[in-house]
This record gives C-alpha cells, sequence and structure tokens, in this order.
C-alpha cells in the first residue's frame, strides 16, 4: 500500500517528515519525492486540496458540471 507523507529536504539531504512519529524500517525502503516551489512553515503548509484546487475550478466551471447538478439548484 502506499502512503504519502509530507517532508522537508534539508541543505545536507537529510529528509525531515513533519507529521510523521519515526516509523522503523528493517529494509530500504523506495521512496518517490515531488519538489514544490519553496517550504512553507506552520499552518500554511501545502495541502493536496490546495493544490488540486485550480485544476478543479476548470472542471467546475464546465457547462456539463452545471447541467449535471442543476436538480440541486433552487428553482429560479
Amino acid at each position: 500500500m502506499l502512503q504519502t507523507y509530507e517532508a522537508v529536504l534539508q541543505p545536507n539531504g537529510r529528509l525531515q517528515f513533519l507529521d510523521l512519529v519515526a516509523v522503523p524500517t528493517r529494509t530500504p525502503r523506495r521512496v518517490l519525492v515531488t519538489f514544490t516551489e519553496e517550504f512553507v512553515a506552520g499552518d500554511a503548509a501545502l495541502c493536496g486540496a490546495a493544490l488540486s484546487e485550480p485544476v478543479l475550478a476548470q472542471d467546475w466551471q464546465r457547462e456539463e458540471e452545471d447541467v449535471a447538478w442543476a436538480h440541486l439548484q433552487p428553482v429560479k
């Protein structure tokens, strides 16, 4: 099972996991790393919802979406 954790790559090459209690591993583990613009500390940390919003907004603005959700809108 794949699991995703937020981490900061330190200048010395060490990964510092932000919200993860150290998980012991007995063997080397393969990881995938995605670099973002820069590290933002605290409550402003990047999250999946914030990153996907612009892409979802494009989809939400399509006419097909308006038609699909019209039954939930009050009668005009």
